[in-house]
């Protein structure tokens, strides 16, 4: 692995987490929405904390109002706790039925890029730009690499380009600066 840790929270243990546990890194992904990265990526962490483990099979088999009451915990995992609980109870269902529990064989097994880019895409929660942004950090940062990789990596700044506090804090400035022409553009 080229990194020992993914530099997508600030805190080291979350970052390590991230970097070592493929499930840690995909939960990470599903709980990217509408709050700040930081918090999504750290969620993982807190999750294995609440939980005591990251065992997908455990987790998918969890009562959902028990694994909702746990995203809810304070300080709550996400801002839509529940919705998020159901979406990572949906991811664990899927790596457990179609990778036998083991997250990283979605990308350790897959053959060329291609095939890669479509099992991400196929994950619950995983949509265009977070499929484009998960290929550019397995790429970029975990040395995946299966043949044609190169043809799917997205051509524009992903968290994949983040190695350091420095770079996650200029992708934040970047991304604060794209929403603000976009709220312009519109209110125009």
């Amino acid at each position: 692995m080229a990194d020992a840790r993914l530099s997508f929270t600030g805190d080291d243990d979350a970052d390590r987490l991230l970097a070592q546990d493929p499930l840690a890194l995909l939960i990470g992904f599903v709980l990217d929405q509408q709050v700040p990265l930081t918090r999504a990526f750290a969620g993982p962490l807190e999750l294995k904390r609440r939980l005591g483990h990251l065992d997908p099979e455990a987790i998918a088999g969890m009562d959902s109002d028990a694994l909702a009451e746990v995203f809810r915990q304070k300080p709550a995992l996400h801002r839509f706790p529940g919705s998020m609980a159901g979406r990572t109870a949906d991811l664990c269902s899927v790596v457990v039925e179609d990778y036998g529990g083991d997250a990283g064989s979605i990308w350790r097994t897959a053959e060329t890029g291609s095939e890669l880019s479509d099992r991400i895409a196929a994950l619950p929660g995983f949509g265009e730009m977070k499929t484009s942004s998960l290929l550019a950090v397995l790429a970029k940062r975990l040395d995946v690499a299966p043949a044609g990789m190169d043809a799917v990596l997205p051509d524009h700044r992903t968290i994949g380009d983040i190695d350091s506090p420095e770079t996650l804090r200029a992708y934040q400035d970047h991304k604060r600066e794209m929403k603000q022409k976009a709220r312009a553009r519109a209110e125009s």
